[in-house]
């Protein structure tokens, strides 16, 4: 993959992700949905304030970051891709950040074959929710 990658900038893009299929590794959670149409692979990266202080943050940022652009070359086209940080992110070695993210891929992408399509369901309104 080259060193520039599409990114996912809206929030609703972030969301449809978290309903689609799902793969976990010691350090991420890997989120996808197939969008349906023939566009490259976007990414996103999600790496909350539980996870450290921000410079921490920002490492964690900078080290998925580079695996993405190293191990991005298994990505579908016409997918989306979430990478939500673990605090382990900090201090596992990168060589092994880079096999679970491969690893994560194939994941992904045989749950999707399985009928995980990740596409969106109807929103559900108040009214056909189950009391309890």
């Amino acid at each position: 993959m080259s060193t520039a990658m599409d990114r996912l900038r809206k929030r609703a893009d972030f969301l449809a992700a978290q309903r689609g299929a799902r793969a976990h590794a010691g350090a991420f959670v890997l989120q996808s949905r197939d969008r349906g149409d023939a566009a490259g692979p976007r990414f996103g990266l999600t790496i909350t304030k539980k996870v450290g202080t921000a410079v921490e943050r920002n490492r964690i940022r900078r080290r998925l970051r580079a695996i993405v652009r190293q191990e991005g070359g298994g990505a579908r086209a016409g997918f989306d891709y979430v990478v939500v940080a673990r605090r382990d992110a900090i201090n596992a070695p990168f060589a092994e950040l880079a096999r679970e993210f491969s690893r994560t891929l194939s994941r992904v992408h045989a749950a999707d074959r399985r009928g995980r399509s990740g596409r969106a369901a109807p929103a559900r309104t108040g009214d056909d929710r189950d009391e309890r």
